[in-house]
């Protein structure tokens, strides 16, 4: 028996699989193994693990030295070659809790306490076209050729990828989402030190009022996982239709037997339902995410119809420019004066909740209450449950 570098016993291993899959009659089950097998399915990535131990054991390897990102050489020797690369170690337990990675180039980096941080691992440019080929397969949709994907595995992980003429030479950009959050509840937030203590039974009380909400903030602020958690708190009995741009709300796992409709739809397919929508019965509407003047406008003409229940997250980092942002997306795209469409969204939305990164913690920066002038002409709104309340030690 003997020793091996993990290098040598890769080049063994991807030898002897190659004279396999050269002598076996189905190519096409061979490529939906691999497939099945890097997006995250437990039991085809057991038969190139399994398959690897034994071929290892028939040449006599006793050891590898395998790299320290992977858990064991046999796991390690599939993710070089055919899985995930350098990125495997992200999908384990020590970055269970960590909700973005990316690829720039060869270099790695995960999010780590808040803070992406620079893995020691990289990846060549020839194992990130191979990763990227092997991605595709798992979405027939995409086309090869293109420089934009969007790829979803098979735990819901979003995959972004840039490459060709969108990038620099050579600084492809593969970027890894997820959402870790596994408990949508508001006493888990509490616990997190996303809201005030106190805030739950506001929160119900605006749920039971069924009062239009918008969910504001930046970029991985906590919107997304706080829209999850107060959506759980709706009525199983209440129709509903979740619109979004991509499937990353988990409505099936918090609502399992809730009458919910899920499309997906941004632009113009957005604008092709829009009739439908207007038509629904729908008790309710939630709009993961509105980032265009289509899906704005859907939202403003369901609530102007009486729409209740409503929820909708946005990209914005000022929650009191909320109303003149969407009035000025609105009148670009469909005219008119963005001050009637301004407080067309001050109509809409009763509550608005902000949220924010602060000292790397998601949390409910305010809750806003948008309150009408007496002839409908003008609106304010007023801040309550903020940051500065919440116990920093949660």
């Amino acid at each position: 028996m003997e020793n091996y570098q993990f290098e040598r016993a890769c080049r063994i291993v991807e030898q002897e699989f190659m004279k396999l899959w050269d002598e076996s009659k189905s190519k096409e089950d061979i490529l939906m193994l691999q497939k099945r097998a890097m997006m995250g399915c437990e039991k085809e990535k057991a038969y190139f693990t399994d398959k690897i131990q034994r071929i290892l054991e028939e040449k006599g390897v006793s050891a590898v030295s395998c790299r320290s990102w992977y858990e064991n050489a046999d796991e390690g020797i599939f993710h070089e070659l055919w899985g995930r690369a350098g990125m495997a170690e992200w999908f384990g337990e020590n970055f269970s809790t960590s909700s973005s990675a990316k690829i720039i180039g060869e270099k790695i980096f995960f999010l780590d306490s808040g803070r992406m941080r620079l893995m020691p691992q990289t990846i060549s440019s020839k194992r990130r076209e191979q990763l990227v080929r092997a991605l595709l397969l798992a979405s027939p949709k995409e086309k090869a050729g293109e420089n934009h994907y969007e790829i979803y595995m098979a735990d819901g992980t979003r995959i972004t990828i840039f490459k060709s003429d969108l990038v620099k030479d050579g600084q492809d950009v593969i970027i890894f989402r997820r959402y870790v959050i596994q408990n949508y509840t508001l006493e888990k937030q509490v616990e997190l030190g996303m809201i005030r203590r106190d805030f739950p039974a506001k929160m119900r009380e605006i749920i039971e009022e069924g009062a239009n909400i918008a969910l504001v903030g930046e970029l991985r602020s906590g919107k997304t996982t706080f829209l999850s958690t107060i959506q759980a708190l709706e009525d199983r009995s209440l129709e509903g239709v979740v619109v979004e741009t991509d499937p990353e709300l988990p409505i099936e796992k918090i609502m399992p037997e809730a009458p919910i409709i899920r499309l997906i739809a941004d632009g113009e397919k957005m604008e092709a339902i829009v009739k439908d929508l207007m038509r629904s019965d729908a008790d309710y509407f939630v709009f993961g995410e509105a980032r265009d003047a289509i899906a704005l406008n859907t939202a403003l003409r369901i609530a102007e119809r009486g729409g209740k229940r409503l929820k909708m997250t946005f990209h914005i980092s000022d929650p009191t420019d909320f109303q003149r942002a969407i009035g000025s997306e609105v009148a670009i795209s469909y005219g008119g004066n963005p001050v009637l469409h301004e407080m067309r969204a001050a109509r809409a939305f009763k509550y608005i909740l902000h949220f924010k990164t602060i000292d790397g913690r998601k949390v409910l920066e305010g809750l806003y209450t948008v309150k009408l002038s007496e002839d409908g002409k003008s609106y304010s709104t007023e801040r309550s449950f903020g940051y500065e309340d919440i116990d920093k030690s949660a």
